[in-house]
């Protein structure tokens, strides 16, 4: 099921009316729920779990809506699970991407019109530039920013699979000149976010991505999205990244805890830094239970 955020004045509004609106509290068990809050010293929403009476995805909704901040919830899933921000946003990883979110706007997003391409960039394949390119640009369409993520992996694509899209066109027909309706694909359920995904794999990637169509898609993308978000090949595929990375201006830098070696990962935001792009940051991911339930990351 989709939130339908009812707008800023939910902020303003009491969780518990938020869930007596949505038909998910009735005002008896309401007060039982006020009740109980004022003898035990909590939250109302641990209140009410604690009765019984609610659950965590009820208090998930009426937190979205008190400010505007959408998720999915319910069974249907129309994003992957490994999307985990879409799905869990106030939990602890939401919180590490918020903060990070919240960097990145200061370091790099904050002059309007200007800075809004960024690169995720990282040594090796099987480290989470994939996964954390995913989450950041929900996490981004969340906070209200337009909000477009190009999958520009043309060796190892998988943002089509984080999102559950067609992958029959995309990025690399756009670099070869063929335009076609639809290439841009709107998130159901995320709204102001957009995915570019690959399209079919080439055979020839670098000397695609090396024309200066790419730069052209960039600055058009920034006359409608605010945030535009490049997951690109591990750097050990060759120069694709560093070329994307260039294009951007700007990378964030990804290493894995126990996977990426210290010389390779110097190597990367070296070799960032020799082509004129800036790295805005880095960052250690962890995505093990990722790992486990698709059999690898990307």
């Amino acid at each position: 099921m989709k939130n339908t955020a009812f707008g800023s004045k939910n902020v303003d509004r009491s969780i518990g009316a938020i869930l007596i609106d949505s038909g998910r509290l009735s005002p008896d068990d309401t007060e039982r729920v006020l009740q109980f809050q004022r003898e035990e010293g909590i939250r109302f929403g641990e209140a009410g779990v604690k009765l019984g009476l609610l659950t965590e995805a009820d208090i998930l909704f009426a937190l979205s809506l008190q400010f505007d901040y959408p998720f999915l919830s319910g069974p249907a899933r129309p994003v992957s699970e490994d999307v985990v921000v879409a799905y869990r946003p106030f939990g602890n990883e939401g919180e590490r991407l918020r903060s990070l979110r919240s960097q990145l706007q200061l370091r790099w997003f904050d002059e309007v019109g200007r800075n809004t391409s960024l690169a995720v960039v990282g040594p090796h394949r099987g480290e989470g530039r994939s996964y954390l390119a995913a989450n950041l640009a929900v996490s981004f369409a969340q906070a209200g920013e337009r909000t477009l993520l190009i999958d520009a992996d043309l060796h190892n694509a998988s943002q089509h699979r984080y999102f559950k899209l067609e992958n029959g066109s995309g990025l690399s027909n756009l670099l070869a000149g063929q335009l076609q309706d639809g290439m841009v694909q709107f998130v159901a359920g995320i709204p102001g976010l957009a995915v570019l995904p690959s399209g079919p794999l080439p055979p020839n990637p670098q000397e695609l991505l090396a024309r200066p169509v790419f730069q052209r898609i960039l600055e058009q993308s920034a006359s409608t999205f605010s945030v535009v978000i490049v997951d690109t090949p591990a750097m050990e595929e060759g120069i694709d990244a560093t070329l994307l990375a260039r294009a951007t201006r700007a990378a964030l830098a990804v290493a894995r805890t126990n996977l990426t070696r210290t010389e390779a990962f110097a190597e990367t935001t070296a070799m960032i830094a020799d082509i004129g792009a800036k790295v805005v940051g880095s960052v250690l991911v962890d995505v093990e239970p990722m790992r486990r339930r698709r059999g690898k990351a990307s």
